[in-house]
């Protein structure tokens, strides 16, 4: 009997470029893992003909509820309402013990709302499923990005710049992570220069402040001075930032590691992980899409699993 762990992929938005992400890939997944993707046969092959390839005969399929047409790079709600069950469907395998972590693959955020599903994204959903706060995280070994606020408005964002959830939402990602030394951005420009810009600088110090005397030691930098924090000089000795919002970790990142870059979700009791790039309409099954994050994010899952180093 096969050792190599199972992992679910959950198959995205079938309009874009999840499936062939998925199936290029599959040759390379195989020799890491056994996946099982969450997509019925019928829709499998639906999708492999569009791509004019073959269904391997070990493409292991998990049934999925809801077969539609499918509609290359066209944002429709069947398509969202499909990614989603697929998604559940992989929870479901991480939660019964079938398979040993998930690896999604991009769904689109309108969609679902087209779909009428009351999640703006796989975390939001992940965290009302388990109950749980969980962290958003993004990038690749070189450099991790946390994010303290993710898919609210910008006007928004500075209201959540408070010092006790701040200094929780630290703590909860070392307390994941175990990694040290953390660089946490300030939210205004200059780091609000000492009041003049902003004063949301203070509650970040005093978050960081509470968070390294209940750790002992200093393992939160800042607030750092957003427009430096990933400058090649500063990035040599910080190799994780917690962002205050969601493009200012993010539009930085993705300059720098684009392709490389994966999603981890951290403070669950199942472990996910996902491609850090979203559905790619505009290239769907043109065989155009990179499948380096993808392998990347079933390479993370892997270690967090054979390292025993949990995401909750």
């Amino acid at each position: 009997m096969s050792s190599l762990k199972r992992l679910a992929i959950s198959i995205g938005d079938l309009n874009g470029v999840g499936f062939e992400i998925a199936l290029k890939g599959h040759d390379h997944i195989k020799c890491l893992c056994r996946p099982i993707y969450c997509i019925n046969r019928l829709m499998a092959l639906q999708a492999a003909s569009l791509l004019n390839l073959t269904l391997p005969d070990d493409f292991e399929c998990y049934e999925v509820e809801g077969e539609f047409i499918i509609q290359p790079g066209i944002l429709n709600d069947a398509s969202g309402r499909y990614s989603y069950n697929s998604f559940l469907a992989a929870i479901k395998l991480a939660q019964t013990s079938q398979t040993d972590a998930i690896t999604t693959l991009p769904i689109h955020k309108e969609g679902w709302m087209m779909a009428g599903i009351p999640y703006v994204g796989h975390t939001d959903a992940l965290r009302d499923i388990f109950g749980c706060n969980a962290i958003m995280m993004l990038g690749c070994k070189k450099l991790y990005v946390a994010l303290y606020t993710e898919h609210i408005p910008l006007r928004e964002v500075a209201s959540h710049i408070q010092t006790d959830p701040l200094a929780a939402f630290l703590l909860q990602l070392f307390s994941t992570t175990k990694h040290e030394p953390i660089a946490v951005l300030g939210l205004n420009p200059h780091a609000g220069d000492h009041g003049v810009l902003g004063n949301e600088e203070a509650m970040i110090e005093a978050a960081i402040q509470r968070a390294n005397n209940q750790l002992g030691r200093e393992v939160f930098i800042g607030p750092i001075v957003p427009d430096v924090a990933f400058t090649p000089h500063f990035r040599q000795n910080y190799s994780m930032i917690a962002a205050m919002y969601h493009d200012q970790g993010l539009a930085p990142l993705k300059a720098l590691y684009f392709d490389e870059s994966i999603n981890v979700s951290l403070g669950l009791p199942i472990i996910r992980t996902s491609v850090d790039h979203g559905t790619a309409f505009d290239i769907a099954y043109k065989m155009q899409a990179s499948t380096l994050s993808y392998i990347n994010a079933v390479s993370a899952a892997l270690e967090f699993i054979s390292s025993q180093k949990s995401v909750h």
